[in-house]
């Protein structure tokens, strides 16, 4: 609980860390405070989750393997790349070292303490899992420390460096300024850390040919994954046991075999379905049964456009991007058109006797949550953009308003209004299911996928009608980037719409399976927001204010 928490306060805080990257670029000194007070705050959250973590291992069974040791180097290097952000985070000290290798130091224990010492903890932990055979415990400890003492001799020294005075980004300078000995020991340090790095990848690929055959649950670990064969099989449990115990291998070092016996939950495959548990988030407790999509080259395909959206993009290659954006959108809505109740995902939806309802048969599912999480971070990328707007309206010298903006705000609350409507009239969808009848699904569908076709249509009149000028002013820059944002998800919105007609009329959705139809909801009360907050911040704000 307090980990969340943690990570929770940690989250919240970030939207002003990222700021102390910044604190010599001209912000005023209230925001400088606010951002100083937020950098150093993060302190605290962080610390709860450290102790949380120690108290875990305090609380355990600790062995000192080799991922033990990765683990340890990882709490130390972490905590003093921390205790060197705090010192960053104080606007004063921050301008003394700005800039300089003190900044580079401090960059490398948080990232190489944050990133790369948990990851090797985990490499060589899960290791034996993945190849089924065990890493030599001598190279393994001849790599952690020698990339420990490399590292701490590279970047530690580097903090006085940059204390007095050298920059970083300069590969030569003058004898005599008192840097020579401090670099020539980091330089020192990085061969010693490179040798370790070479030692670690030695042994790992060592120990696929002549490593020793892992037993079962090597570590003698608490959790369920080494409760399968090592290596692993191509699926995971070959039943589900109900979990009672945070340890569930000590509590039964049994329970292994009895998986492998199939004494528990969802054990048949006669069905054609791949299974898991979808549980209550607060209590554990089973409330359907999720199944997962099967094999399809779908999203390998999208993944492979989308890579030729990327190169195009950098490459100013605009006609490829848009054929690449194209594709991928087709690849990733055929893909969700074989998901749900399609019978290439659910060919048998009967469950066995005493079992839950499959999550496509209910209002919930994972599906669901996706939704929600992805408009949260979506969200946050669109406040940003929020900020950036009434940021430059208050504080930027730079920010230049026309005397009368191009913009028909008249049409652009027509297009709210038509949102709204067609939000509601979508609402009225999952609420019919959940009263036992769909008599007007199919026709609510419709209606509401047919305002958003008008909504959108007066969108994108209103973007191209509004003559902007994105390359001269950022003022035009950002209303088309608000209005494109919000027209691109309205037309994702209306399209999974006109799918869950089709998915209707199919069969696929109905009082039978109603859980499609509220993970779209989702997304027009989201379009809802976004576009009725554009129209304050475009249209509202600056008719209060003065300007267009």
């Amino acid at each position: 609980r307090w980990v969340v928490m943690g990570v929770l306060t940690t989250g919240f805080l970030s939207f002003g860390l990222w700021v102390h990257h910044m604190f010599t670029v001209g912000i005023p000194a209230l925001a400088l405070g606010f951002f100083s007070a937020a950098s150093m705050l993060v302190a605290i959250p962080t610390g709860v989750q450290i102790f949380a973590w120690i108290a875990t291992l305090w609380l355990g069974r600790p062995v000192y393997h080799v991922p033990m040791l990765w683990l340890v180097g990882f709490l130390i290097v972490f905590v003093a790349g921390g205790l060197t952000g705090v010192m960053v985070a104080l606007v004063p000290f921050d301008w003394q070292v700005h800039d300089t290798h003190f900044v580079v130091a401090h960059m490398h224990y948080v990232l190489v303490g944050g990133m790369f010492f948990p990851l090797m903890a985990g490499l060589y932990y899960w290791l034996p899992h993945f190849s089924g055979r065990m890493p030599s415990v001598r190279l393994g400890r001849w790599g952690f420390w020698l990339v420990f003492i490399g590292f701490n001799t590279t970047f530690l020294i580097m903090h006085w460096t940059g204390l007095i005075g050298m920059p970083r980004r300069v590969y030569t300078y003058d004898t005599g300024l008192g840097w020579d000995i401090p670099n020539l020991v980091s330089s020192i340090g990085s061969f010693i850390m490179a040798i370790g790095i070479a030692t670690i990848l030695l042994d790992i690929l060592l120990h696929f040919r002549f490593g020793q055959p892992a037993k079962k649950n090597p570590w003698n670990a608490d959790t369920l994954e080494w409760a399968t064969s090592l290596p692993p099989s191509p699926y995971n449990f070959v039943s589900l046991p109900e979990i009672d115990d945070r340890h569930p291998l000590w509590k039964d070092p049994n329970l292994p075999d009895s998986i492998a016996r199939g004494e528990h939950a969802l054990k048949t495959i006669d069905h054609g379905r791949r299974e898991t548990w979808g549980v209550d988030p607060l209590t554990g407790k089973v409330r359907e049964i999720i199944h997962l999509p099967g094999n399809s080259w779908l999203p390998f395909i999208a993944s492979l456009f989308l890579a030729a959206l990327c190169l195009s993009l950098l490459n100013k290659a605009y006609w490829i991007a848009l054929a690449a954006t194209v594709a991928t959108l087709v690849a990733l809505f055929r893909w969700s058109w074989e998901n749900g109740t399609h019978p290439n995902a659910a060919p048998d939806a009967r469950t066995q006797p005493g079992e839950p309802p499959l999550h496509s048969r209910t209002f919930d599912g994972p599906g669901l949550w996706g939704m929600g999480v992805t408009l949260l971070a979506n969200g946050a990328l669109y406040l940003c953009l929020l900020f950036g707007w009434f940021y430059l309206w208050t504080v930027s010298p730079e920010w230049q308003v026309p005397e009368q903006s191009e913009l028909n705000g008249w049409l652009m609350l027509a297009s709210a209004l038509l949102l709204t409507v067609g939000t509601l009239w979508m609402r009225r969808v999952p609420a019919q299911l959940r009263r036992g009848t769909s008599v007007h699904l199919l026709r609510d569908l419709c209606i509401s996928a047919g305002l958003g076709l008008v909504q959108c249509a007066a969108l994108l009149w209103l973007l191209l009608d509004a003559n902007l000028d994105i390359t001269e002013t950022a003022h035009d820059a950002v209303i088309f980037v608000m209005l494109s944002y919000s027209l691109i998800h309205c037309t994702l919105a209306t399209i999974l719409t006109i799918l869950q007609a089709w998915r209707v009329m199919k069969g696929y959705v109905g009082l039978h399976a109603p859980y499609e139809t509220v993970v779209v909801e989702q997304l027009w009360y989201y379009n809802l927001g976004v576009l009725w907050s554009a129209y304050a911040a475009i249209v509202l704000f600056p008719s209060t204010w003065g300007g267009a």
